[in-house]
Parts: structure tokens; C-alpha cells; sequence
């Protein structure tokens, strides 16, 4: 029988030394290659790991903790064999919705922290770390135009966290005290477009306000709000008394990078606020999520075109920063790295121009009497969460270090310039409709139609026609055929990784529109991966017409 210390010091050796060990450090460094190489092993042409194999969940369920202890390599083994069959998001065929391959100074910013723990609930338990905090909310302030100096910001876990600090931020404003007593009498509500992330439904309905308190804005052709309407929408509210939480500003659209005309929005609101006499100003978020980065080009001289971008792609790149260099006028900004930042999951950070609205959500000393003892950084005073990981906070300093704005503008750039090219030809292809013209992001939605279908006439009848009704249907039904060979062939390894939406939009008489997505995050994608996504969906087509 042994004694637990025997067991210990085997455990001791699975941990990294908090004493340099030269030999132990060499080891440490060599299971992380080792592991590295099993993974790359794993790689070949085709845009997944290793072997596709039948995921089995009811037979997940049947697992339990081992009795005995196991050895690193062990372990690491088994880890490895979890990625057999997954995309791997930097291969040029891999185009399913935002997800970026994170840069390797992103990796090294995830690892790190991994290593050593920090957590930037304050300097206490981060030091140095809290300053890449504090280091990467000032650049990115900076570069969507916030006084760094005036403004403030904290990472949080994704999306969904930077919309609950901007809606809870705005609960504060509208319903002074409601942090400390809570919400009483006729709910406030929020107003977003019918385009914006169902995020905002969530943050409503955790926030204990309900998704009933959405009000959601109709969007034209283009997927940006309709001012016309938002405007009379926040009078009629207005009017009847209800608080205004929050208006959000989607600046990038997940299905089709829709931009919201954030200036006009915010004009809207304060002429309203102004000439209703309200005793609070409603907070304006811009769920920036996706379009934050294109803030890179607010300073960049189209005209000039230093980088040598193509025509097409100088004018794209023109029709977004149109609407993303406003940025600034929002009171907070939300921001994922994790997305157009290429760094790992998670790194999201919410942004307010003005610091002091973050202190409408602090806590008292009181409430937290064995923290925050020394030092001057403690966000975790007023964040929801206490443990906040540094990765997040390194992993976007780190890009930043690594790309700098030329870096940034190149890779958009790129991205873009290839989203064009792939809008090019499938614009060419008579069976196939391209649904978001008139945005001009990495992102393409289209739709595939039977090779009898008028394509010219039939996209935008069947949207506005309720006697098309059984055609928009059939069709949204062909093209989920379509997708659903594609994955298949995906799944195999083979053709390209597309994504689909089952509504990028609704039809004017309220029927769902669905659309085939390629959404281009590789920095590895060139004209000959724009060609496979037409191969695909020829190779698709045929399959699903012969099935007729």
C-alpha cells in the first residue's frame, strides 16, 4: 500500500516548478512539443485534423473519473485524439461564419497566463498582467477614436458580457438605484434592429428584464437600421412613459456586416431626450463585436492607397469605415479580438467613453472586505465577474504588438479583397444569387436555385411577392440540400467548410429567407480557394438535381 506521499511526488512532477529545474523546465517544454507534434501529425492537405469519426455524446455520458493517477504523456495523448476531425479555421477552405486562426503571439498570450494563473480581478492576483490590461483598452479606445485617457474598459467573456455591461450600465442610468433594489413597476425596454445579434434577447432576458423587452427596429435591403422608423419608435415609447435600458447599434452584422448609421442614431436620441424632457439620457452601445477593427482604417489615406489594395477593394473598404470611423459616438463599444482580432477565444473587452460609467455598477468595500488590500487596479469592483482570465487581455495586446495598424490593414484588406473575388464569381454564376450586395465585409451570403429559375427576377419577387410564397419555401429547402452535401463533402475532408443561415432576413410578408455563407478569416486565402467554393457548389447541385 503506498502513502500519499508517494503519490505526491509523482503529482509533483505534473506540475510546471516554481523553481527553475533546468532538467524538469526541459521536460515541461518537450510535452508541449510533443504534444504539438502529435497535433501537427494529424495535418495534411484537406481543411480538418486527422480522421472524421461519429461524435457519440450518450456514450460521453457514461464516463467517470478514473481511480489511479496517470502520467502527463498519457494525458496528452488523450487530449490530442479530441481535435480528429476538426476544421482547422486558418486553412483557406475553411469559411464558416467569423471564427479567426489566431496569430502565434495570440497563442503565446493564451498559454502564458495558462501557465502562471493570473487573475486581473485585480493587480493583486495579476501584477504586471493587469497592466496588459489596462495597455490593450487604451489602444483599442484609441483606435475607434475614445480619449484613452477619459475613457475606460474591462474584458469580459464574449459578446453576450459586453452586451450585458452596456444594457445594465443603461438600466443604472434610466432606473437610478436599481443596482441596489432592483427593478419595479413598467420594465424599461431596448431597442436594436431586427438584424441585431439574439444576443440582445439573451442579455434582456438574464437581466431579468424578458425578450418581450426587445424592441426591434425593421432594417432595408442593406441590413442597417431604418432611422425613419427607429426615430418614431423611440417617440411612441417615449411618449407612453416607458424607460429606455438601452439602444444598441449593431455595427457588423453576423449574417451580412450590416452597419448601423450609428450618427444619425445618436442625433435621433438626444434630440428626442432633449425635447422630451427626460430626466436621463439613454445609453447608445455599438455592438462592435465583428466591425471594431475596420477603426484601423479611420486614418488611413484611401486615396493615396499606400498598401496598393485593388479598386474594388479600396471602395469596400470605403463603405465600411463610412459608418465605423462614429464609433466614438457611442457611450460604450463592444469588442471581440477573438474575431477580427485572430487571437484565441475568449478575448472580448467592453469600452465606455467615459470611465466613470463603469463606477455605476461598482460594489461597496464592504461587500468585498478580503480583496483588494493593495495596489490601485481593481476592476473587480465593479466587473460581474471575480476570476477574469489574463489571456484574454495578453492574447489582443499581443496581436497588436505583432500586426501594428499596417499589419491590421493588410490582413482586412486581404480578406476583403478575396470576399470580392468570391462575389465576383458567383455573381457570374447563373444559378446563383449573391443577397448582400450592398455590404462589403469577408462575409457572402447567396442563394442556390434549380437551373430553371430565373435568377435575375426570382431573388427579389419571392421576397416581396406573398403569392411566392411556396417558391421561397422550395427554395429555402433546395438550398439547405445544397449545404447539406457540402458539409457531408466537408466533413469527408474534402471541397470547402460553408456555413448557413436558416434567416438572413425575413421576406416582406414575414416568411424566413435563408442563404449558403462563406465568411473568409484565412490569411492563407488566395484565388485558387475562391474557385473551390464554386466547385462545391457545382459538385453540390448536381448531386441534389439528380436526386429530383
Amino acid at each position: 500500500m503506498s502513502s500519499y506521499r508517494s503519490h505526491l511526488e509523482v503529482l509533483r512532477r505534473a506540475f510546471p516548478q516554481p523553481v527553475s529545474n533546468q532538467e524538469h523546465d526541459a521536460w515541461f517544454v518537450f510535452s508541449v512539443l510533443r504534444a504539438l507534434d502529435q497535433l501537427d501529425s494529424m495535418k495534411s492537405e484537406r481543411p480538418i485534423l486527422g480522421e472524421p469519426a461519429e461524435i457519440d455524446f450518450r456514450a460521453a455520458s457514461e464516463e467517470r473519473i478514473p481511480e489511479g493517477i496517470s502520467s502527463v504523456e498519457e494525458v496528452a495523448r488523450k487530449l490530442v485524439e479530441y481535435f480528429s476531425g476538426m476544421f482547422i479555421w486558418g486553412h483557406p477552405r475553411s469559411q464558416i461564419n467569423v471564427i479567426p486562426p489566431p496569430c502565434i503571439p495570440g497563442i503565446l498570450g493564451t498559454l502564458l497566463p495558462a501557465i502562471y494563473n493570473p487573475n486581473i480581478c485585480s493587480e493583486e492576483g495579476s501584477r504586471r498582467v493587469a497592466l496588459a490590461e489596462a495597455e490593450a483598452i487604451a489602444m483599442t479606445a484609441d483606435l475607434m477614436g475614445y480619449c484613452p485617457r477619459k475613457a475606460g474598459g474591462v474584458f469580459t467573456f464574449g459578446g453576450t458580457g459586453t452586451l450585458l455591461y452596456a444594457i445594465r450600465t443603461g438600466l443604472e442610468k434610466c432606473c437610478p438605484g436599481s443596482m441596489r433594489s432592483g427593478l419595479s413597476g413598467e420594465l424599461p425596454v431596448i431597442l436594436c434592429s431586427d438584424e441585431a445579434h439574439y444576443a440582445c434577447y439573451t442579455a434582456a432576458s438574464w437581466l431579468g428584464l424578458g425578450a418581450e423587452q426587445v424592441v426591434s427596429i425593421p432594417t432595408a435591403p442593406d441590413n442597417e437600421m431604418r432611422t425613419c422608423l427607429f426615430e418614431s419608435e423611440l417617440r411612441r415609447l417615449v411618449r407612453a412613459g416607458r424607460r429606455i435600458a438601452c439602444i444598441v447599434a449593431t455595427m457588423g452584422t453576423t449574417d451580412a456586416f450590416g452597419l448601423d448609421p450609428l450618427r444619425q442614431i445618436r442625433e435621433i436620441r438626444d434630440e428626442v431626450a432633449g425635447e422630451s424632457g427626460l430626466d436621463y439620457l439613454p445609453h447608445l452601445h455599438a455592438d462592435a463585436v465583428i466591425g471594431w477593427a475596420w477603426s484601423v482604417f479611420r486614418d488611413y489615406d484611401l486615396s493615396s492607397n499606400e498598401l496598393q489594395f485593388s479598386d474594388r477593394t479600396t471602395r469596400a473598404l470605403a463603405w465600411a469605415v463610412r459608418r465605423i470611423k462614429d464609433l466614438h459616438l457611442a457611450d460604450s463599444i463592444g469588442v471581440d479580438y477573438h474575431k477580427t482580432g485572430f487571437v484565441p477565444y475568449i478575448s472580448s473587452a467592453v469600452f465606455f467613453r467615459d470611465a466613470a460609467d463603469l463606477q455605476l455598477l461598482a460594489r461597496t468595500p464592504a461587500e468585498t472586505p478580503y480583496l483588494f488590500q493593495s495596489g490601485e487596479y481593481h476592476p473587480g469592483r465593479f466587473t460581474l465577474e471575480t476570476s477574469r482570465s489574463g489571456s484574454g487581455p495578453l492574447a489582443a495586446l499581443a496581436a497588436f504588438r505583432l500586426f501594428g495598424r499596417t499589419g491590421l490593414r493588410t490582413m482586412l484588406g486581404h480578406l476583403v479583397s478575396m470576399a470580392e473575388l468570391l462575389r465576383d464569381r458567383l455573381q457570374s454564376h447563373p444559378c446563383i444569387s449573391v443577397v448582400n450586395p450592398d455590404n462589403f465585409g469577408p462575409v457572402t451570403l447567396f442563394r442556390v436555385y434549380p437551373p430553371s429559375v430565373d435568377t435575375f427576377e426570382m431573388p427579389q419577387r419571392e421576397i416581396t411577392d406573398a403569392g411566392r410564397a411556396g417558391q421561397l419555401q422550395a427554395h429555402n429547402e433546395y438550398n439547405r440540400r445544397v449545404f447539406e452535401v457540402i458539409h457531408e463533402e466537408a466533413l469527408r475532408g474534402e471541397g470547402v467548410v460553408l456555413s448557413m443561415t436558416e434567416c438572413w432576413r425575413e421576406s416582406d410578408y414575414g416568411q424566413p429567407v435563408s442563404a449558403l455563407k462563406s465568411y473568409i478569416m484565412s490569411p492563407f486565402s488566395d484565388e485558387q480557394y475562391v474557385q473551390a467554393v464554386l466547385d462545391s457548389i457545382n459538385r453540390a447541385q448536381k448531386i441534389v438535381e439528380s436526386s429530383c
